[in-house]
């Protein structure tokens, strides 16, 4: 009797160690998609930046201060960027009257993101952050440097939020509710 219990016991040990790794593996996903706070020497820093557009012209990050600015931090490379870009489109179109701007920064080669563009036109302004919009994306808290990376910034020039992966219509509309 003994013998067909130890079966069934180190049936349970192996389903609670699998079970124990799970738990584990999702805790750190979680805590690797969280993004950090940005420190205020960042956040302050960020309205110094200036961007070429893809059609040559600079875009001064100063020039967008005082309304809320959703700042997108995307790649042509990156499948929930480029799902994402329509929405983020549809959604300023939408609220550019109220104030409401959008920002994507293309952490990209140049010519990628005018051939893009050229495909897949955006009402609101591209800056060509290239490899260096990766160190500008961690600077205001995305850790990890994955893509796509949001950051919400209110009227004062403070960040209200930061998501780290695709954006949908809820956390959109939650940011345009929220009076930033």
């Amino acid at each position: 009797m003994l013998k067909s219990q130890q079966p069934s016991t180190r049936r349970h040990l192996m389903l609670a160690a699998g079970a124990a790794a799970g738990l584990a593996g999702a805790g750190l996903a979680w805590w690797r998609m969280t993004p950090q706070p940005a420190s205020g020497a960042a956040q302050h820093a960020f309205w110094g930046h200036s961007f070429d557009t893809p059609t040559g012209e600079s875009l001064s990050m100063a020039s967008l201060a005082g309304k809320p600015l959703l700042v997108n931090f995307w790649a042509t490379w990156c499948p929930p960027c480029v799902e994402e870009l329509p929405l983020l489109d549809r959604f300023w179109r939408e609220n550019a009257a109220n104030g409401l701007q959008v920002l994507a920064l293309a952490i990209d080669q140049p010519s990628a993101v005018r051939k893009f563009l050229q495909r897949q036109p955006l009402g609101f302004p591209v800056g060509l952050a290239g490899l260096g919009g990766t160190e500008l994306a961690k600077s205001l808290g995305n850790a990890t440097g994955g893509l796509p990376f949001s950051v919400f910034f209110k009227a004062d020039g403070s960040i209200w939020q930061q998501k780290l992966g695709q954006l949908n219509l809820d956390a959109l509309n939650e940011w345009r509710s929220s009076g930033v």
